[in-house]
């Protein structure tokens, strides 16, 4: 497992660009929000810790984690002053194959959305065997996979505009 020996929430901040301009969208699934809403507020709290302006993050909700790609899209639609956007959700494995295609789905379309609009679109979906290891990823044990997607989405952002 990838986290067993790792805290998500590591990281260097003077491995950062300089992002106190930068505006974030988040797109966020209500299902399970008892972990989606812990992911929201690590990337939030690095965001700002990072010196974005609370007011250039943009907060969206969608259904669920099948919604995620079509949420960042219709975001990256109707702002285009959008730098970047991360994409939160959580899939919990049940004894269907529902679990696969919601999964697949969701890899898929975020994927599509970053190379359609040319913009960091960050993949903060947790998919795990049971709700342990969700909680264990959104602020437990492991940190919290939402500092390390907003990491992630500064990273990019600032590769982007250095490649400029």
């Amino acid at each position: 497992m990838a986290t067993t020996s790792k805290n998500l929430s590591d990281y260097t901040k003077n491995n950062l660009p300089a992002c106190e301009n930068f505006n974030i969208g988040i797109v966020v699934a209500e299902w399970n929000d008892d972990i989606t809403n812990n992911l929201l507020k690590g990337v939030v709290d690095t965001l700002v810790e990072n010196g974005i302006d609370r007011e250039n993050i943009t907060i969206k909700s969608v259904p669920g984690t099948f919604e995620l790609a079509l949420g960042c899209q219709f975001l990256l639609e109707h702002d285009e002053e959008l730098d970047g956007v991360i994409a939160i959700g959580c899939v919990i494995q049940g004894e269907t194959k529902h679990f696969d295609f919601v999964c697949q789905a969701a890899t898929q379309g975020i994927a599509a959305v970053n190379l359609e609009y040319n913009t960091p679109v960050i993949f903060c979906v947790l998919t795990d065997n049971n709700k342990q290891q969700s909680i264990d990823r959104s602020g437990g044990k492991h940190g919290n996979k939402g500092v390390e997607s907003a990491v992630a989405c500064l990273k990019m952002i600032g590769l982007q505009n250095e490649l400029l």
